[in-house]
């Protein structure tokens, strides 16, 4: 008789007893938001899979510390995101984190449904503003709205407490829209000017 499938409290006991093969269905199981998550920080793809397997291998190493019960992708995703930070730290990078995501890089991540229904002229404009936005928010709006984490997962992923993601978030966006408005009325204020700068105006 076969036995039922074996869900993931079962694969995260089995692999605290040493079970090699239930911790591998584990990482198939995050491996792609695990990829997503250190390349929205990291800002590359090579960076990113090294996050991500360094990030697995230490939450091998700690699964004794993990609590049975606790949902495993936040704890993992927070592992994950400070391997990614001490290579974008030691490299000194200041990558352009959050729409980078939704360019398919190598490795398992794939274009987000928004960056799907975005025209490339849009998605260009909507880069460039984030660009502008500081490093916490733009991984806080890329978490959420490209990586499609909950709240819960964000604070696990970003390190902050549950209770202050929906504030940031709602301060990354007024931010956002107000980086999308000064650009849209600098855009239309250069179409204004005359096509002529080198002559007298009438």
């Amino acid at each position: 008789m076969v036995g039922r499938p074996l869900d993931e409290s079962d694969l995260i006991g089995r692999a605290k007893r040493g079970d090699t093969h239930a911790y591998e269905d584990l990482v198939y199981a995050h491996q792609g938001i695990a990829f997503r998550t250190a390349y929205v920080i990291a800002g590359n793809a090579a960076d990113a899979e090294e996050a991500a397997q360094d990030g697995f291998v230490k939450a091998y190493r700690a699964l004794w510390r993990f609590r049975a019960g606790a949902p495993f992708k936040p704890w993992l995703l927070r592992i994950v995101a400070n391997e990614a930070r001490n290579r974008r730290r030691s490299a000194g990078r200041r990558a352009a984190l959050a729409l980078r995501a939704t360019q398919e890089p190598s490795g398992e991540a794939a274009p987000s449904p928004e960056a799907a229904l975005l025209d490339s002229e849009r998605r260009d404009d909507l880069v460039a503003a984030l660009n502008r936005l500081s490093e916490h928010d733009r991984e806080a709006l890329a978490c959420r709205y490209f990586l499609d984490l909950s709240e819960a997962e964000i604070a696990a992923a970003l390190g902050v407490r549950p209770g202050t993601v929906k504030s940031r978030l709602s301060r990354a966006l007024e931010r956002l829209r107000a980086e999308l408005s000064a650009a849209s009325v600098a855009g239309e204020a250069g179409d204004a000017r005359p096509k002529n700068l080198g002559e007298d105006a009438p």
